[in-house]
């Protein structure tokens, strides 16, 4: 669930994350994903680039107290909050390339949320996966369909690119589903199969994931990556108050709503 680090090295975005984000966006594809690997009584869980940690809580939910869940992520700020929220689930600080495990550690369930498409070597973070889950052990791997497929998100990303250029969105970055299978069969999985789903996503308040959404194409922008932090807010207000046509043109009456599609793999060790 990575985001470009002039976004998550900003000391308050964790809590805005986890306060507006999490349980409106991530907690359904997390109760999702889990769905899909069928969890069972005393499984060791693994959830990679866990961020503030939803898919190891529902798991943790779901599992109790027989259960084992670890949650990795590489920004030790988005870890702090995932530690004030569960202070009882195992987070550790790592690099997906080379996951922080014990020697010989291994787990039933492995699960990567919205991060592969964010890795910089998706090879290595796939051999490691593999590394970690053990023989027979079940893996869930979910990334964003491209936004092409997501008007919501589509038309938010062509207003900023009025002010900023082209934008490649990393978080659509690894659309393709096919890519996707292949990457894992070469590292080692089996059983290998993926499904496009998608959900209607539903925000009491749009204003916050405005916000926060125009700060992640900003952060992922050339134009964005040269300015001053001085400059970089002032985009992103002038980009908020032009992308407010695109909110109401999604409100249904009791908030803002629209669908998300998502690919989901899942394998075997």
């Amino acid at each position: 669930m990575g985001l470009p680090s002039y976004v998550t090295n900003q000391a308050t975005f964790p809590e805005m994350y986890e306060r507006w984000l999490v349980g409106p966006l991530f907690r359904p594809w997390a109760e999702t994903t889990l769905e899909m690997v069928e969890l069972s009584p005393g499984d060791r869980l693994l959830d990679n680039a866990c961020g503030t940690g939803i898919v190891a809580r529902v798991a943790r939910e779901r599992l109790g107290a027989a259960g084992y869940v670890v949650g990795v992520d590489i920004s030790p700020d988005m870890l702090a909050v995932a530690r004030v929220v569960a202070p009882r689930i195992d987070w550790r600080e790592g690099d997906a390339s080379a996951l922080p495990l014990q020697d010989g550690e291994e787990f039933e369930v492995v699960v990567c949320q919205q991060g592969l498409q964010f890795f910089p070597d998706r090879s290595a973070a796939a051999r490691e996966m593999r590394r970690a889950l053990a023989k027979g052990g079940r893996l869930a791997v979910a990334t964003w369909r491209p936004d092409d497929e997501i008007p919501f998100f589509r038309e938010l990303r062509y207003v900023a690119e009025r002010h900023l250029g082209a934008i490649a969105d990393r978080r659509h970055s690894f659309g393709d589903a096919a890519p996707l299978e292949a990457l894992l069969r070469d590292a080692g999985f089996h059983d290998v199969r993926s499904r496009t789903i998608s959900r209607t996503i539903r925000f009491d308040d749009g204003a916050p994931l405005l916000r926060l959404n125009t700060m992640a194409l900003v952060g992922m922008s050339p134009a964005g990556n040269e300015m001053s932090d001085r400059e970089r807010k002032r985009v992103v207000e002038k980009i908020v108050g032009e992308s407010k046509p695109v909110l109401r043109s999604y409100a249904d009456g009791s908030g803002l709503a629209f669908e998300l599609r998502s690919n989901v793999a899942t394998a075997r060790g």
